[in-house]
């Protein structure tokens, strides 16, 4: 263990000790500022950010599982020389503006993949980017929620209870106001003690490169089967019932979208499964089902009805197919007897993935992305085991150089001796 990592190692048990002792952060130092919600008041946060001074901090409150899609509802920032600025991003749909104005200015999110789609959609997109979850792991912090991070590292308990919120409701409730702007509150200040504690380590270029990568990531791609992902799926045994999943999902997932609700508010995942399973024909047999008790399942319950129809009526030719091909390796647990060699390569990997996660005290899957490492196995570069062909397919795969420059030799070493 290096000297570095020893003092990281002890830095992180530190703060842990002292984590039994966090004083409460009950009150935002300047008060809770009122909601921004038009344009003179947004011009106002333009020019008092563009005037204030070092990294950003920014948040995003979302309606999960009471609206439809993952939009923001509130937007909360804060910078040294303009304080916290909470926006409402429904009456102020273009923060560009404000994007603008903090052209090449670092901004500070925690669990940045969360929030930065919605960010998006509104103008705000980083060109500078410091990910204090990220860097909890890459520093081997046990914990790495907000409010665990900020306990553990700065010694301040943050009021907890409003995460979950339904975050659409108009107007906001004060004690939610004073929620979001605590979560930026300390942001910036845990930014500073977490890169100097990247620098202490040796750590600090791992963790800017995952931020770069993080802001070069491309959007994702809309799944092509959505509806595969539906809960207790597995349970659905033939191609009529699939289809039966496929029609009630895509029925709920219009009815949603039309009244702005999560899905699964409208219909939960269980009822379109218990659906698939039993086929009604009739209104009385769909009602007699246990999940079509619901207020939400019977307001629709025709249309269910009709989707159910739509499926048992379907061509053969029109039926999903029961399984789609993956694009990566079988799992796992079928390697051994398909393709002994790459099981073997797998094992290996896997093994030198571990010993460098305890060795330098940073999560598995953060040392080598887990699915890298599956397709790495199953398909190895051709010809004999090279450093360099390895490190290269590593590189088509997304892994970033001090990923490579740790895992690439133990592993070559390993999968020479096979």
């Amino acid at each position: 263990m290096s000297s570095e990592t020893g003092a990281a190692e002890a830095g992180v048990a530190e703060a842990v000790a002292e984590d039994a002792a966090a004083t409460p952060l009950l009150e935002p130092r300047e008060g809770v500022p009122p909601v921004v919600a038009d344009e003179a008041g947004l011009a106002r946060v333009v020019e008092a950010f563009a005037k204030g001074t070092g990294p950003v901090a920014v948040d995003a409150e979302r309606a999960s599982g009471y609206r439809y899609g993952q939009r923001a509802y509130l937007i909360q920032l804060r910078r040294a020389g303009a304080g916290t600025a909470l926006v409402d991003p429904i009456e102020c749909p273009d923060l560009s503006g404000l994007n603008a104005a903090l052209d090449g200015v670092e901004m500070v999110l925690h669990a940045a993949n969360q929030d930065l789609p919605c960010l998006a959609e509104v103008g705000i997109v980083p060109e500078s980017l410091f990910d204090t979850e990220l860097a909890g792991r890459l520093l081997g912090y046990p914990r790495v929620g907000l409010g665990s991070i900020v306990e553990t590292v700065l010694g301040y308990a943050l009021e907890k209870g409003h995460s979950a919120a339904d975050w659409s409701t108009r107007p906001l409730p004060e004690d939610w106001l004073k929620y979001a702007a605590l979560d930026v509150e300390l942001l910036v200040e845990l930014r500073d003690a977490l890169f100097a504690e990247l620098e202490r380590s040796g750590k600090l270029d791992w963790a800017l490169e995952e931020f770069a990568a993080i802001l070069a990531t491309p959007p994702k791609a809309p799944r092509a089967d959505p509806w595969r992902r539906t809960s207790g799926i597995h349970r659905v045994r033939n191609r009529r019932a699939l289809a039966v999943v496929r029609e009630v999902w895509e029925t709920r997932d219009r009815i949603a979208q039309e009244r702005d609700l999560s899905p699964g508010r409208v219909l939960q995942d269980s009822a379109i499964v218990e659906l698939a399973l039993n086929t009604p024909k009739t209104p009385a047999e769909l009602l007699a089902l246990p999940s079509m008790k619901g207020r939400g399942a019977r307001r629709h319950q025709s249309a269910w009805l009709r989707a159910v129809t739509k499926a048992r009526g379907l061509p053969e030719r029109g039926l999903p197919e029961a399984n789609v091909p993956g694009d990566g390796p079988p799992p796992a647990h079928r390697w051994a007897e398909r393709d002994p060699a790459a099981a073997a390569r797998l094992t290996a990997a896997r093994a030198v993935v571990t010993t460098l996660s305890e060795q330098h005290n940073v999560p598995a899957e953060n040392l080598m992305q887990p699915d890298a490492v599956r397709r790495l196995s199953w398909s190895p570069p051709s010809g004999p085991v090279s450093a360099e062909a390895i490190a290269d397919a590593l590189r088509a795969l997304g892994a970033r150089e001090w990923q490579i420059g740790l895992v690439v030799p133990p592993l070559a070493r390993a999968w020479s001796e096979l």
